[in-house]
């Protein structure tokens, strides 16, 4: 990883929380075990406010372009769950793919898929929207959801 650990936007970092409290019904075992895994990596990231957050980082309604190899190439949008539409490459922040990519960074190089058939992925683009899509959450659950400890003023040049 680029930056050490995943990189959130704060407003990002609460969202996903929600999310990923929400997202009872498991798919299976394997994307039960990308979204445990995501969590547990989400307790260890670095959190910024929105200004500071380098535009190389994969956050919601980021566009990427990730390439295998030199097999194939493909261009999605990370989305919330219920604005998920494959049809038109727009992936769940909490899918597999989705759930393994959030956080990190142009570059940065992930193994995608199941055992036996993984295939090595880079993150080889990120564009960011130019219009951020505005979420009203209550300051409880900001508090619920950010780590203890949480310092607004933590920039990326002082976590590194």
């Amino acid at each position: 990883m680029k930056y050490g650990s995943l990189v959130f936007g704060k407003g990002d970092f609460v969202v996903l929380k929600q999310y990923l409290k929400m997202d009872s019904a498991m798919e299976d075992y394997s994307h039960k075990n990308v979204l445990e895994i995501l969590e547990a990596n989400m307790n260890n990231s670095i959190i910024l406010e929105e200004e500071y957050l380098p535009a190389d980082i994969i956050q919601l309604y980021s566009k990427i372009i990730v390439k295998c190899g030199s097999k194939w190439q493909e261009t999605f949008q990370i989305v919330g769950p219920s604005e998920e539409n494959l049809k038109r490459n727009k992936i769940s922040t909490i899918s597999s793919l989705g759930a393994s990519l959030i956080g990190l960074s142009q570059g940065d190089k992930i193994q995608f898929g199941l055992p036996g058939s993984t295939l090595s992925l880079t993150i080889q683009k990120v564009k960011q929207l130019e219009k951020k899509v505005k979420v009203d959450i209550s300051e409880d659950i900001i508090k619920e959801s950010l780590p203890k400890g949480y310092n607004n003023s933590l920039t990326l040049n002082k976590q590194l």
